[in-house]
């Protein structure tokens, strides 16, 4: 399928009711999340080897290289899904989050450089539950230098290679916008950011928790608006809190 640029033709608006019902019947009320976990943790493989000494016992080494700093401020930042036909809303039901709407099979990239967090490759939803925890279909959780987790759901399919403990960079294919998990059947990719937080399973966290339009309108229009100042200002209010503070849905 055909993936132009985003903005090189108009965007015909999915109809207000498609949006409408995706929002509303796409997130069911979640319960607490079980003991059960779909998720792939991060990798604990090394990721280097030790240096070997200088070939002159008189010469200095070279200092190393300082590892990207958890809240950098120059990392790019690009939209998500790379496609022509796409659109989303500004609001989301019951929490901070965004459906993005655009065709099955589309892809969905890296917002920016970082390390795959968490990726999940089987869809465990059900109707019968529990919703919170499996809402999301095949997912993968991108942890960006920049210290913001970027989430996106509801895949078709994700890309050989990206697991847990991988670099990868902005813009760089993820996987494939689908209706996995509690999508209401509405071809979508659910778009959330948070911080990183201690454990797995955190999906009351995951699916979002400060509002992605303003960024997603800046990347859109090839700007750079960072989401990382906002992110820690929630955390630094809230912590990382052990349960969801209501019954709402999981993206």
């Amino acid at each position: 399928m055909r993936s132009p640029s985003i903005g090189r033709r108009s965007r015909p608006a999915y109809p207000v009711l498609l949006l409408v019902a995706a929002l509303a019947a796409g997130c069911a009320p979640g319960d607490r999340p079980t003991s059960g976990n779909s998720w792939q943790g991060p990798s604990t493989r090394a990721t280097g080897t030790r240096p070997t000494a200088p070939a002159d016992p008189t010469a200095s080494a070279a200092p190393p290289a300082p590892s990207p700093s958890p809240t950098r401020t120059d990392l790019p930042h690009v939209f998500p899904v790379r496609a022509g036909n796409v659109d989303y809303h500004p609001t989301h039901s019951a929490y901070p989050g965004t459906d993005i709407f655009a065709d099955c099979g589309e892809p969905v990239v890296a917002v920016t450089d970082g390390v795959i967090l968490e990726v999940s490759r089987v869809d465990r939803f059900s109707r019968r539950g529990p919703l919170g925890p499996y809402n999301g279909g095949l997912s993968v959780s991108l942890l960006g230098d920049d210290g913001v987790r970027y989430y996106g759901s509801h895949l078709s399919a994700i890309a050989t290679g990206v697991d847990a403990g991988v670099r990868v960079r902005a813009g760089q294919q993820l996987g494939k916008v689908g209706r996995t998990g509690n999508a209401n059947n509405v071809c979508h990719l659910h778009f959330g950011l948070s911080p990183k937080c201690t454990g797995h399973d955190d999906w009351w966290i995951r699916r979002g928790v400060v509002w992605p339009a303003k960024y997603l309108d800046s990347w859109r229009r090839r700007g750079n608006r960072a989401p990382a100042a906002e992110v820690t200002a929630w955390q630094r209010r809230h912590g990382c809190p052990k349960a969801p503070s209501d019954s709402a849905a999981a993206g």
